[in-house]
């Protein structure tokens, strides 16, 4: 059985760097309106975050249409452009690989989301006001 060597190591300077680049590139490639596909046709998609794998031979962008309305299309769509996507970002992009890109909903604004209606609802906002008032004593 392999095993990652790196599983629960935090991304080195380099993944980080890489990803920040690709992230660029890809948000670059998808604001020229170039994709012929009839799913993305006027969506606007943000790139939250591109996470390399420790090679850099493969890249994960965590992507969020405009609004959020029609995610799942959206990145299903966006997966099947992937290869076409990836000779873009090639040109852009200079590495010894060009990394195998692929799409995921980002979801991190809608727990944050959550988190801050947790925060607002009347028994956990008067916890936290009982707190500040301790504190503050």
């Amino acid at each position: 059985m392999t095993r990652n060597k790196r599983a629960g190591r935090p991304a080195s300077q380099r993944q980080l760097r890489v990803g920040e680049e690709l992230r660029h590139a890809i948000a670059q490639v998808l604001a020229r309106g170039e994709i012929r596909d009839p799913d993305l046709d006027g969506v606007a998609v943000t790139v939250t975050e591109v996470r390399a794998s420790p090679d850099l031979r493969n890249a994960t962008a965590f992507v969020t249409p405009l609004g959020g309305h029609n995610a799942e299309t959206v990145v299903t769509a966006l997966n099947r452009c992937a290869g076409w996507l990836r000779g873009q970002v090639t040109h852009l992009v200079h590495l010894k690989f060009s990394p195998r890109l692929r799409f995921e909903q980002d979801l991190s604004f809608d727990a944050a989301s959550r988190v801050d209606a947790i925060l607002k609802e009347p028994s956990v906002a008067a916890d936290l006001t009982d707190e500040d008032d301790r504190d503050g004593a």
